[in-house]
């Protein structure tokens, strides 16, 4: 017998199935009728623009101008070497946020994503063809590989990479496909409950169920700001019960004593003041170009000496007035 509902079914039931090493499938139900849709969308859109990858960003090669020169010594021309080298997958093997890979080749070769592996990184594409080495030939070039989400043009990269480097499209998505199939299902003898079934599949820098919790979190992080205390009069969220605190997370960065390095990382991403670093997660920390893994652990034990560890919990109040003041100071 139906009845009159007060709030909306929760699903209770998740089933993972690994169909191979680089795809998934998850199951997940039941959810009302349209409930389905409005959680799957988004997840596979996060999925596809917001998980972390690493690509080929820039490339110098010695002898070569610009990208429609063409080198002795190697059948493919430069352009057609840089699209093959666009292909291949690299995974940076510790906490850096870039890293500047060379590489020489002698001839006769024929040049594969494996022959790129190294100590500081792993190619995970290993039979991805690059070019092939005519007998006699010399192949000299160096590679910069960054770590980041989505695309981004060559057009942006221009700027941000030293003179000499010719700067490639870089296709950071880790994410090769997702696909979900929405299926309607039983409960209690009603047939219009559903259930998502959702398909990953990856390029091997990271693995889908990594990706599908990374996705989570970012959903996570976009929603948060619907969960703070506000109001139309949110001056009010100014208590001076929280003055003390607020104050203190005010401060500019170089009063935590850090080294010049961990400064210096944090200064070039704009990070000003103490809060701003406060409202960040770990994992935001990390992606914060060129900090390493030592500076960030310098970083955390600054902050949990303040008693403000990163990841942990904020006051709703203070966590509003703290966003109010640091928009306003960095707006100045």
């Amino acid at each position: 017998m139906k009845t009159i509902k007060t709030t909306p079914y929760t699903p209770t039931d998740i089933s993972i199935q690994e169909i191979d090493k680089n795809t998934t499938r998850i199951l997940a139900y039941p959810f009302e009728n349209g409930y389905a849709l409005t959680v799957a969308h988004p997840l596979r859109r996060l999925l596809l623009g917001s998980s972390v990858g690493f690509a080929p960003i820039a490339i110098r090669i010695e002898g070569v101008a610009h990208e429609f020169d063409s080198l002795r010594g190697m059948m493919e021309d430069v352009t057609l070497f840089i699209a093959n080298l666009k292909q291949v997958r690299f995974k940076i093997t510790s906490d850096e946020q870039r890293v500047v890979m060379d590489y020489s080749f002698s001839g006769p070769t024929t040049l594969k994503g494996s022959d790129l592996n190294s100590d500081e990184v792993e190619v995970v594409t290993p039979d991805q063809y690059i070019a092939t080495i005519n007998e006699n030939g010399v192949f000299n070039f160096s590679v910069i590989i960054e770590k980041g989400i989505g695309f981004v043009p060559s057009e942006d990269i221009r700027n941000i990479i030293p003179d000499g480097f010719i700067p490639i499209d870089a296709y950071f998505t880790p994410v090769r496909k997702v696909t979900y199939q929405i299926e309607n299902m039983l409960v209690d003898d009603d047939p219009n409950f559903e259930k998502i079934v959702l398909e990953i599949e990856t390029d091997g820098q990271i693995d889908p169920l990594s990706a599908f919790n990374n996705a989570l979190e970012v959903m996570r992080r976009q929603l948060s700001v619907f969960g703070q205390e506000w109001s139309v009069e949110s001056d009010r969220v100014d208590s001076t019960e929280y003055e003390a605190d607020i104050k203190e997370l005010l401060q500019k960065i170089d009063t935590l004593g850090l080294s010049a390095r961990s400064f210096n990382c944090l200064e070039r991403a704009n990070i000003k003041f103490i809060g701003e670093i406060i409202l960040m997660s770990e994992a935001e920390l990390k992606e914060v170009k060129n900090l390493g893994k030592k500076s960030t652990d310098e970083i955390k034990d600054k902050l949990e000496e303040l008693g403000y560890p990163i990841g942990g919990t904020i006051s709703p109040e203070i966590l509003a007035a703290l966003q109010k003041k640091l928009l306003k100071m960095k707006n100045s």
